[in-house]
């Protein structure tokens, strides 16, 4: 992966960005240490954490689960300025469509296709549930300002509408999301109330219990 395009497409100008690579052995580390930055970001609200954190190692962790790899990036960025948190997950693996196809149900879908059913409740290779993209682009609906999911030839973005568009290829999946920093919303709702983030923000980030695996 050139990390380097990567952050000219999606981070000019910033200013301290984190960059970690990620693998099964230190995937929870990197998601914790990532989240911690922002945790000691006083200006940035305790309940969009708790909905952005879940999400956020969902995300992590379905590079593992679907994309053939067994390394992924990510890069994230907070700007208190514009009171914005910026991340990105990537990875150069089979892509969306690829990986959709592997499920009997979605063997005969396109590309644009596959990009608009991976954001919706319960679509899966069948290796998953098939919820991480869906709750990130619940997210974006309650504290978001885009997402945009990058894979093969195609550009999905949601900001209010939802686009796929023709794009540069990309072998692989990147997922970037833009999130206010300074909203106040209901984490459980963002996850469709099926399990509760606030709790488990504070087992792994306020109880001093880094044991993630007993979560996921």
């Amino acid at each position: 992966m050139n990390v380097d395009t990567l952050i000219h497409q999606y981070f000019p100008n910033a200013g301290n960005l984190c960059i970690e690579m990620f693998d099964e052995k230190n995937i929870q580390q990197v998601y914790r240490r990532l989240v911690e930055v922002l945790i000691n970001q006083p200006e940035v609200e305790t309940s969009l954490l708790q909905g952005m954190s879940y999400c956020f190692y969902e995300v992590m962790d379905n590079v593992l689960i679907h994309s053939g790899k067994n390394v992924g990036i990510v890069i994230t960025d907070y700007s208190e300025l514009q009171s914005l948190i910026r991340i990105l997950v990537a990875d150069d693996g089979m892509g969306i469509r690829q990986s959709l196809s592997l499920n009997s149900e979605f063997s005969d879908i396109d590309e644009p296709q596959a990009l608009k059913y991976c954001i919706r409740d319960n679509v899966t290779d069948g290796k998953g549930m098939g919820f991480g993209l869906y709750s990130i682009s619940r997210l974006i609906n309650t504290a978001g300002h885009r997402l945009i999911i990058r894979s093969g030839k195609h550009t999905l973005t949601a900001n209010g509408d939802i686009v796929v568009t023709e794009s540069e290829p990309w072998e692989g999946t990147i997922v970037y999301f833009e999130l206010r920093s300074n909203m106040d919303i209901d984490a459980a709702s963002v996850v469709d109330h099926r399990t509760d983030p606030a709790e488990e923000f504070d087992i792994i980030f306020m109880d001093d219990n880094p044991e993630l695996e007993k979560l996921w």
